[in-house]
């Protein structure tokens, strides 16, 4: 499948999509026998000098690609061995003609033991795993575990969720991962993406028209989603048509969020950023800004009269603020302007989630909330993922019970809108995860909202970027370092070289 938005596909969906492409006259079997071939080339151009292959068979069609895999195998001229879940004696349709074109008599799967030189095929469940693995299963898998013995794994790693990318009891750990036609959300949802190992996405066959049987709203977080209304500075422009961003800052002892933040919205492209202070803390910004702007913000009546500026564009809000009403009061005066609700403001709203959500109820989307998954567990208690339900269900469920864009934070953050359309970001280094950078995140935020970009995008774009600007900075980074590292990031051109062809944080 190809295009510049690469959507996701669920298990479900594929099942659909497999369906269709039969009854429309496809051969089926030549695209298992597609498949499974596919499995074989890459574990052989993988491991050119593997000794022998385990290929273990569920009793499904994932085994029947098995099966497809070990005769390609063993026609290759490598020993092969077949381990089945099951009696193969019982399998239909496609499996049994892949079963009875092998020509290999199974050994059960209790009875495999990994040896040394050994690499697996894992053929036993795929994508579409619903339930805990466990008994001989589970045996093997924890066998293969301890042994550390390569896997190859087709469509997922047997126990990987393919809606969630959760661990499903237990699951294998492979070192490559096919998949066909399209990725599912548990190849980017962690720890799902993790487990995969390297990701392949292959083509046998099955035509492109077909993906309009699934859930499009449903992508990957590329630049290809926001590329389009990407704010970028014109000649003939100046400051305020570049937008103004207000950030509140917390009391004298906490107002390093706020910068942090209001550093970011500037290098995002904000024309101007003003921190909002407390006449407590007023002195102590105004000494560590210079390119933003501090303005005294005291009382609620204050506030009112900072957004009614109708050259203020967006508001950050919440982070090293504190908890309590006079926050909430602050986010619901600025009801009527695009706000980033972060960190103290996220959980100051825990047990007032309805005011929240009927404060921003009308009109377009304005409100961006930026939760962790403590952040995300007090504000939405009822929207938790749990077992049979993802992190991108929950992202989804909470935008429209508030009709926000959720930002639900972590390696595998989800940005979700309240009219279902989602994105799951892959490009955050494990270093991203420092003190700070959730501010900076809020501001990157901030800044594009301010300069009139849509909020699902805005959000999904900030995210994006302040991925990349962590990787451009480098292990060992502080959330200091990032406004400038994105400021680098754009200048040294990667915008047009990285971003805009869509190929960042793509598996290969």
């Amino acid at each position: 499948m190809s295009g510049p938005l690469e959507m996701l596909v669920t298990p479900q969906e594929m099942g659909r999509i497999d369906h269709a492409a039969a009854a429309s006259g496809i051969d089926s079997y030549a695209l298992m026998r597609a498949a499974g071939t596919a499995v074989a080339a890459r574990l052989l151009a993988r491991f050119p000098h593997v000794e022998r292959v385990a290929v273990l068979c569920g009793p499904g069609n994932n085994g029947g690609d098995g099966y497809v895999a070990a005769r390609a195998c063993a026609q290759a001229g490598v020993p092969v061995v077949v381990h089945s879940l099951g009696d193969p004696a019982k399998l239909e349709g496609d499996a049994r003609h892949a079963f009875d074109d092998a020509g290999m008599q199974p050994q059960a799967l209790a009875d495999y033991h990994p040896q040394g030189g050994d690499v697996v095929v894992d053929a036993l469940f795929g994508a579409g795993l619903s339930r805990a693995i466990e008994g001989e299963a589970a045996d093997c898998i924890d066998r293969i575990g301890e042994a550390a013995t390569p896997v190859v794994a087709i469509d997922l790693p047997s126990g990987v969720g393919g809606d969630s990318g959760a661990v499903l009891g237990t699951a294998l750990q492979a070192v490559e991962t096919v998949t066909f036609f399209a990725r599912k959300p548990g190849h980017l949802l962690m720890p799902g993406r993790d487990l995969c190992g390297t990701l392949s996405v292959v083509d046998i066959g099955i035509p492109a028209r077909y993906a309009s049987l699934a859930d499009s709203r449903v992508v990957e977080n590329t630049p290809a989603l926001w590329q389009h209304v990407f704010p970028h500075a014109q000649a003939a422009g100046h400051k305020f048509a570049r937008g103004h961003l207000g950030v509140f800052s917390g009391p004298m002892s906490a107002t390093g969020a706020a910068r942090l933040s209001a550093e970011a919205g500037l290098t995002a492209g904000a024309g101007l950023v003003t921190v909002a202070s407390s006449g407590q803390a007023l002195a102590v910004n105004a000494a560590h800004l210079t390119a933003v702007m501090v303005k005294r913000v005291d009382t609620l009546e204050d506030v009112r009269d900072f957004a009614s500026d109708n050259r203020m564009k967006a508001f950050v809000l919440g982070p090293g603020f504190g908890v309590g009403a006079k926050v909430r009061d602050y986010a619901l005066a600025l009801r009527e302007n695009a706000l980033v609700l972060d960190a103290d403001g996220i959980t100051a709203f825990a047990e007032e989630r309805p005011a929240l959500a009927e404060a921003f109820s009308a009109g377009d989307t304005r409100l961006v909330v930026t939760p962790h998954a403590g952040e995300f567990a007090r504000l939405f208690p009822d929207f938790v993922p749990e077992e049979g339900r993802s992190k991108l269900d929950a992202a989804r469920l909470a935008a429209a019970a508030i009709n926000a864009i959720v930002v639900f934070k972590g390696s595998d953050t989800v940005i979700a809108a309240p009219d279902g359309r989602a994105a799951i970001n892959t490009n955050a280094p494990p270093w991203l995860a420092t003190a700070g950078a959730g501010d900076v995140l809020s501001g990157i935020t901030g800044g594009l909202l301010s300069q009139s970009m849509p909020a699902f995008e805005a959000a999904a774009a900030a995210v994006w970027l302040h991925g990349e600007a962590a990787r451009h900075a480098g292990p060992g980074m502080t959330a200091d370092d990032l406004p400038q590292a994105l400021a680098r990031v754009q200048r040294d051109g990667l915008f047009a070289d990285r971003r805009f062809d869509g190929s960042a944080g793509r598996t290969s």
